[in-house]
């Protein structure tokens, strides 16, 4: 309906409800049939055209009453007094008389009839809409600002099809009260009880002020229920309108981890990467790749995408060349193995990088218990490679992707990371260029992650296998441990290991748990499997040594941790030798390096098992 024809309609509407309440207003007043008397008739002109002229002065007419509140209500009792006030002048001026009992039940029945012709019509569009849309029955966990704003929304929205039946909050002033027509029922603590009674499909924890561990609280009390858990989207996304209501999503398991994101200091960065040229290697990884994406953020100068996977490089090319279509980075690739020193030193000649991220690494723990040879030429030849290539070419930082399997390992994996930052601190003491280390520990959603391969045994139906039932890790996200490595860069001095803050540290039978019913079913339809702890494995990891903590944070989460001992003669023999040792020989010599606590100065070499 055009806007012409509904303020054709709602005029001739308005017209008639206000002749009605007047002569009905008559007959009341008067107890006679005939109404038409000079002062009914002299104040059903007057009221009518004031009621047309005030609604038309205050835009009555442009107001959705299917999204009425309390402002429109507002507004139509001004029209309703102001029109009366109107006829009461009238009255005085042409009669020289006033009735006033004619004017007040005319006042009442006028707003009576005009509010409950408002009402009327929101209650039939309301029934209407809910009646030929199939839609799915919500229960609204939060009944604050942004539950009610849900509820709104998905009352009035024909193309979604959740339907708000009952609130959950934890206020007790809130409980046994209906807002917006929707009863709110009690505490999370009545989440199952409420999913049951009131046939539940759905529920939505709309409460964006939610702490981590609030959040798994109320989702371990939905996740008893058969119901299918969503939630709120950042309300502010939903106040600019960057997101509709509708767009809810499903739970994510970084949503549950027990801890905040660390954001990075984006003027401090920036001066690190903004139109500078900045070298990212393993870019077609997952974390190589989303540092791209980041540094991308700050307009760099010039990108070099370094890789040994063509496919992996080409992806990430062709996303960030759509992705930044309208910047001016100009984006290069290279598709290069670490281990040829000469072409890492020929691809730092070439584009002198400001800033080398160095992210490409093994970084499987029983493929490199099974494979220590590919573990020393890929993470500890080609970190020196790189790094010798970047001092010799003038590089102003480097930056290590580490991990905390470096600490105390106990895997080839840990011990070649570990032995690979010992080669980037030998590095910053011999270099003008500033050499550190990013230490962090699992990250979700990272291939071959354990995320992933959760997924994929509960999409088979399971089991799902855990290792050990006291096995834990700690977790950050893709981005956040892109950040950090971003904004080691930025603080780097020359010769530091950071370390964030993970906060707690996760089983990973829980993760598991969560998992599982993140995808829908119960525990008793997915069954958990423990398989034993595989060689190189810990049951805990940790972030730093005794002798390397320091108590102080150089950054919101983020610790510095003391220079260790350096072996670097130890490391060159391994280098020169490991080509003609066992594979049980180099995996014990490694981790002996890795783990001795001698002074570095001491000129004893390593014993080689036979």
């Amino acid at each position: 309906m055009s806007y012409r024809q509904r303020l054709s309609l709602f005029v001739v509407i308005d017209s008639l409800i206000v002749i009605t309440a007047i002569f009905i207003s008559g007959f009341l007043v008067n107890a006679d049939i005939n109404v038409f008397t000079l002062p009914i008739v002299l104040s059903a002109a007057v009221i009518l055209t004031s009621h047309l002229f005030f609604s038309w002065k205050l835009n009555l007419y442009k107001k959705a009453w299917e999204y009425a509140s309390i402002g429109e209500l507002l507004i139509l009792i001004k029209i309703v007094t102001y029109s009366v006030l109107t006829a009461l002048i009238a009255q005085q001026l042409i009669l020289q008389e006033t009735a006033f009992r004619l004017l007040a039940v005319t006042w009442l029945i006028h707003l009576l009839f005009m509010g409950g012709s408002r009402l009327t019509w929101r209650m039939y569009r309301n029934q209407l809409v809910n009646r030929y849309q199939d839609k799915k029955r919500t229960l609204i966990i939060g009944a604050g600002s942004a539950g009610t704003m849900v509820v709104r929304q998905l009352l009035h929205n024909r193309d979604c099809d959740l339907l708000p039946v009952a609130f959950i909050d934890d206020n007790p002033h809130k409980h046994q009260l209906d807002i917006m027509g929707i009863p709110v029922i009690g505490g999370s603590n009545k989440i199952a009880e409420a999913v049951e009674a009131f046939k539940i499909d759905n529920i939505v924890i709309a409460i964006p002020s939610l702490n981590k561990k609030e959040l798994n609280t109320i989702f371990s009390e939905c996740a008893k229920t058969t119901a299918d858990t969503k939630i709120l989207p950042m309300l502010e996304d939903l106040v600019t309108g960057k997101i509709s209501v509708n767009q809810v999503r499903d739970v994510r398991v970084e949503d549950l981890l027990g801890r905040t994101p660390v954001e990075m200091d984006i003027e401090l960065v920036s001066d690190s990467i903004t139109d500078k040229v900045i070298l990212v290697t393993g870019a077609g990884g997952s974390i190589g790749s989303e540092i791209s994406r980041q540094v991308s953020l700050f307009n760099p100068k010039r990108l070099i995408l370094l890789g040994h996977g063509e496919n992996s490089i080409y992806t990430i090319e062709m996303e960030l060349k759509e992705l930044f279509k309208d910047s001016q980075i100009d984006i290069k690739t290279e598709i290069a193995d670490l281990q040829d020193a000469n072409k890492m030193m020929d691809i730092m000649r070439r584009y002198v990088p400001d800033v080398v991220y160095h992210a490409a690494a093994h970084k499987h723990v029983p493929l490199m218990e099974r494979n220590p040879e590919e573990a020393v030429k890929n993470n500890i030849i080609g970190t020196r490679n790189v790094a010798e290539a970047a001092s010799w070419n003038g590089v102003g930082t480097f930056v290590m992707v580490s991990t905390d399997k470096a600490v105390n390992p106990t895997s080839v994996m840990g011990a070649s990371k570990k032995l690979a930052e010992m080669i980037v601190q030998e590095m910053d003491q011999e270099s003008d260029t500033r050499f550190v280390a990013v230490r962090f520990g699992n990250v979700l959603g990272s291939r071959g992650s354990v995320i992933p391969h959760f997924k994929k045994q509960i999409e088979r139906g399971g089991p799902v296998t855990v290792t050990h039932p006291d096995m834990i890790r700690y977790f950050m996200t893709i981005p956040e441990a892109s950040r950090l490595v971003i904004q080691a860069g930025a603080l780097a001095e020359g010769g530091e290991i950071f370390v964030l803050d993970m906060g707690e540290p996760v089983k990973i039978v829980d993760l598991a748990k969560n998992l599982i019913k993140l995808s829908g079913n119960s525990l008793n339809d997915i069954d958990i499997e423990f398989t034993g702890i595989r060689p190189g494995e810990k049951l805990f990891e940790e972030l730093l040594k005794k002798e390397e903590i320091r108590e102080e944070q150089i950054y919101p989460k983020i610790y510095i941790g003391k220079t260790a001992d350096l072996y670097i003669e130890e490391i060159e023999q391994i280098v020169a030798t490991y080509s003609s040792l066992s594979r049980e020989e180099l995996r014990e010599t490694l981790l002996v390096l890795a783990n001795r606590k001698r002074p570095a100065k001491q000129k004893e070499m390593l014993p080689i098992s036979s």
